[in-house]
This record gives structure tokens, sequence and C-alpha cells, in this order.
């Protein structure tokens, strides 16, 4: 299957070993738009995809179950093949190697649903008992060698209709005399560069200027700085997008924020649009510098 269809509600039933990873696959398909509800009872999930059905702004659901539900695998089975009648549904199984269950368990220190102190039988139970909902699902994901966030990204590209959202970067120019932006991830600090400030017929202007921006631009410093800063940009933000992060905010820092960072910012920002980021600039101390 290739996820949804056009103008009807698709239904994706998310299921499988306990530890496999369904927390994970839940909120990936809550951040590709899907109605998403965890643990509904078996009794109750007719009565859900009826409801949705009815409402006009939803058309994908994702329902999350497991062997907490006593009575899983004959009444899952009886559901699935009901509604599937007069909707389109899809079951997702996730799996994993035991090695990979115990040492995830082991790190979270939750204990197995089913209650059993060793670890090892509880894994062999469950797979016996979910051994049918396995080999009618549609789909079965093996989660042992994914981090979450490969695992997101997995389940985000075959699932989701939509274009993935670029990479949202926020450029801040600042003065450190008032303070780093706490909300900054990464901070460069630019009061090596030569400051305009000390200039008579410059001082009254700020980094937006473009008499700024030409003596700043003008110097090797500041040449050599944006040789390796453009690079170094380049290759980090597509790893933090990797990384299932899809906000980044990076300071610049000057003394006081009015002249160098603010100048540096606007450079930035040029450069990063034209990598087709959506990127915004905010000069935070640039009106409050004297």
């Amino acid at each position: 299957m290739k996820g949804p269809k056009s103008n009807k509600l698709f239904s994706v039933i998310v299921t499988g070993l306990s530890g496999a990873g369904k927390t994970v696959v839940l909120h990936a398909f809550e951040d590709s738009d899907y109605f998403c509800v965890d643990n509904l009872p078996m009794s109750l999930i007719k009565t859900f995809v009826h409801l949705c059905c009815k409402t006009p702004d939803i058309s994908k659901i994702a329902i999350g179950i497991d062997i907490r539900e006593r009575k899983f695998s004959a009444d899952l089975a009886e559901t699935i093949s009901s509604l599937r009648r007069s909707h389109s549904i899809e079951i997702l199984f996730l799996e994993a190697k035991d090695d990979t269950l115990i040492r995830r368990y082991k790190e979270t220190r939750r204990p197995h649903p089913l209650g059993y102190k060793d670890l090892k039988k509880a894994i062999s139970k469950e797979r016996k008992m979910l051994a049918g909902i396995r080999e009618a699902s549609d789909r079965i994901i093996d989660t042992s060698s994914l981090s979450p966030h490969e695992l997101k990204k997995l389940i985000t590209q075959i699932y989701s209709s939509e274009k993935e959202t670029p990479m949202s970067v926020s450029l801040i120019s600042f003065g450190y005399k008032y303070g780093a932006p706490p909300e900054a991830d990464l901070l460069f600090d630019v009061r090596f560069l030569p400051n305009p400030y000390f200039i008579k017929e410059l001082k009254k202007f700020n980094g937006t200027n473009l008499k700024i921006k030409n003596f700043l631009f003008g110097k090797k410093e500041t040449q050599n700085f944006f040789a390796k800063l453009y690079p170094l940009m380049d290759f980090l933000i597509p790893r933090y997008k990797e990384e299932g992060r899809n906000y980044l905010t990076i300071g610049i820092g000057c003394t006081g924020g009015k002249h160098r960072s603010p100048a540096i910012v606007e450079a930035i920002h040029k450069h990063l649009q034209k990598q087709k980021f959506n990127v915004r600039a905010i000069h935070r101390d640039m009106d409050s510098a004297v």
C-alpha cells in the first residue's frame, strides 16, 4: 500500500511488539496531520472510525493498539474485517529483535505490559500472541536499527501526502552587553571584526545601512569569516534537519548589537534564502544600542 487514497477517510492501525516504537510512530503521524488516538478500547474502534467519517475536517486517522487490550487478537481481526468492507484501512506492524527490545526496556525501566519479570519470556509470549495480526498486516517495519528520528522520518516519507517542510531558521543579532539570547542553539561572536562604532562618520548608522556593510564586507577579516562560516552552515543545518529538528535559532553577537552583528545577520539571511531555507532575521538590540 502507498498511503491514503484521496477524498476518503484513510485509517492506519498501528500495532506490534511492545517497545518497537509505537509512540514515536504515532507522533510522526500526528506531525503529518493525522488525527491520532492511542490505546482506544477495541469495542470503540468502529464507532470512532464512523464518527471520523462524518467529520469533514478529518481525512486521515491513526489508531494505536497494543497487547494491553486483553482480547486483542480475535477482536482486532474481527474489527478490521468489518471496517474494511466500507473503509480504507491499513495495518502497520512494528517489530524489533529481542536484544533491541530488552535494551530499550532496560533504558526506560518500564515494565513489560504482560507483567512477566523475565523480559525474554514476555517478548516470546507477545510474539506468539501477535503472530496472527502480523501475518494479516499490510506493512511490517523492523525498528531494530532505526533511531527515533530515523523511524519518524521513515513514517513521514511513507504516509505523508504533503511535501516536506523546509527547516525554519531564525537569525538573531544581539549585543553581549545586553546578554546572549537564551533561545539560541548556536552562537557566533563577531567582536573580533573592526567596529564601526569608533568611526565618527559611521557611528550613527546601524548594521542594515549600506555604509556599514561596505565598511565591514570590505575587510579581509570579514571575508575570511564568511569563507569559513557559509560552508559550516551549509553542512550543519541539513544535519539538524535530518535529526528531526524543524526549528533552529542562530545568534550573532557583537558588543552593542547595533553595527557588526546586524550586518552579518543580513548577509547570512541572504545566503540561507538562496539555500531554500525558511529564514527570518531579528535585530534584537539594534535600536537599543547607543
